[in-house]
């Protein structure tokens, strides 16, 4: 990889690249062979408060003395540069994660263009007023919470920053983000655009570090006003109580074990490759991943077969060969997927078909995408979150055992319904508990303007869209009398 033009083993803390108080490093390997990517930073809880304070003191100055014209004005500058930089930054990603090139590209332009809707955004965030009693007036305002703390995975570093942070700075919070140990170059990649597009001072601040030092210590950080964190169900739960002990409100975006409902009238060529990508993407690396395929009877044999010859299709290798899939993002990661397979296998269920590794490093952290037929719905691999290339394809007997599959898990955040009745597909939408569901699509091709979030265990509160930007205010009412 050639040189940066941002020092990895740094800390980035009101505008200044800095060694971070530990005086140590963490190892960011390769996922596509093993070997050694950078060191990066190992922040801590010393960090966390000097980037707290830091954007308080952002607030307290320039940033916060902004107005919200100016602020969307600097977001769509840091668009642009996203978009100059984009080889760049899918280079970044890709190595990092381990994902192709292409996906890589693809979130750079993901990434810009949540830094363009929230930068148009930013100042048409409006309050109301209330008719209220004579001799008053009275209105809302939409006002920042403050600190806001990031706390964002490894999968889709530049997609989730731009979701949560772009949306928090649109609204004139200030920013304390904690990438992921496995993955953060593109975060600090991000920290460099900020500077370069004049973000005053403070407004961003990155630390890198484990979770359970930086990230615990963000949580729990009484300067912080709101935390966003998208990854783990266990996780979450801690963040979560962390941030109770100050009152302070958490988005929490917790995966999901996602079903694609596919009935008998489905119009199966468009429904196909949704079916196959929406599941392998990222390497099966995806909280709304499609893990669970859902088949009427009467077409299961021909939707696994035609799914079986897409799987047998596929191209799995190192993300600069720009495969189908890529590797998994660690050594752990692969040996927790691979469990699962060999659970199907002890299991005596169907593997329909498992994609073939074309020539990968020793090293890297590979495995089979899998296709399995027949799954009960109450397996394992039918209920919990893999976060792999695994799918489990379930065959169902009309709507109401479709449903009960659907939401027989714990977790609710996507689904898709393929069919051609529209009355249909209006029921299966109202019954199906998640928080989005696609009709004869899967994922609107990512939907930045589309509010995104879960119910049960994936979570609560919502990111994307407008919805984001009132998260991440606070509402204040205000009555004047006059009379």
């Amino acid at each position: 990889m050639n040189a940066l033009p941002f020092p990895t083993h740094e800390v980035f803390i009101a505008g200044v690249w800095r060694a971070c108080a530990s005086g140590e490093t963490l190892p960011l390997l390769n996922p596509s062979d093993g070997t050694l990517l950078a060191p990066i930073a190992r922040g801590g809880a010393a960090d966390i408060d000097a980037a707290v304070a830091a954007a308080q003191a952002a607030l307290d100055a320039d940033w916060g003395r902004l107005t919200a014209a100016e602020r969307g004005r600097l977001l769509l500058k840091m668009s642009a540069l996203v978009l100059e930089q984009a080889d760049q930054l899918a280079q970044l990603e890709a190595l990092d994660v381990g994902k192709p090139l292409k996906q890589g590209r693809a979130d750079a332009v993901a990434l810009a263009r949540y830094l363009e809707f929230y930068g148009g955004a930013a100042d048409k965030v409006h309050g109301e007023t209330i008719p209220f009693a004579n001799g008053y007036t009275a209105f809302t305002l939409r006002e920042p919470h403050g600190v806001t703390g990031h706390i964002v995975p490894w999968n889709y570093p530049m997609q989730i920053i731009g979701r949560s942070v772009g949306a928090a700075l649109a609204m004139g919070n200030a920013c304390v983000l904690k990438p992921a140990e496995e993955a953060c170059l593109t975060a600090l990649a991000f920290a460099r655009i900020a500077q370069q597009a004049g973000l005053p001072a403070g407004a961003l601040n990155v630390v890198p570090g484990l979770g359970e030092e930086a990230g615990a210590a963000l949580s729990a950080h009484p300067g912080v006003r709101h935390v966003s964190f998208t990854g783990s169900v266990a996780v979450g739960a801690l963040i979560q109580a962390a941030a109770a002990k100050n009152a302070v409100p958490v988005t929490l975006e917790l995966g999901g074990k996602s079903p694609q409902i596919v009935f008998a009238d489905a119009d199966l060529d468009a429904a196909l490759p949704f079916l196959v990508n929406a599941g392998i993407q990222n390497a099966g690396q995806t909280c709304s991943a499609a893990s669970r395929i859902l088949v009427e009877r009467a077409v299961f044999d021909t939707v696994v077969a035609r799914m079986a010859e897409r799987y047998r299709a596929l191209r799995v290798g190192p993300a600069t060969a720009d495969l189908d899939i890529g590797p998994v993002i660690s050594a752990r990661q692969r040996d927790v997927v691979q469990g699962y397979i060999d659970l199907v296998q002890a299991s005596g269920l169907q593997v329909a078909a498992q994609a073939t590794l074309a020539d990968v490093p020793a090293g890297g952290f590979y495995v089979r995408p899998t296709l399995v037929a027949g799954v009960p719905g109450g397996h394992r691999i039918a209920q919990e979150e893999i976060f792999g290339p695994v799918q489990a394809v379930i065959p169902f007997d009309g709507e109401a055992e479709a449903v009960a599959i659907a939401n027989g898990t714990a977790f609710g955040l996507v689904a898709g319904v393929w069919t051609r009745d529209g009355s249909r597909a209006l029921r299966m939408a109202r019954k199906l508990h998640c928080g989005q569901v696609f009709v004869n699509n899967y994922g609107a091709g990512g939907g930045i303007e589309l509010p995104f979030g879960g119910v049960k265990h994936s979570g609560h509160g919502r990111e994307k869209g407008f919805e984001a930007l009132y998260g991440f205010s606070s509402l204040k009412t205000v009555a004047i009398k006059h009379d």
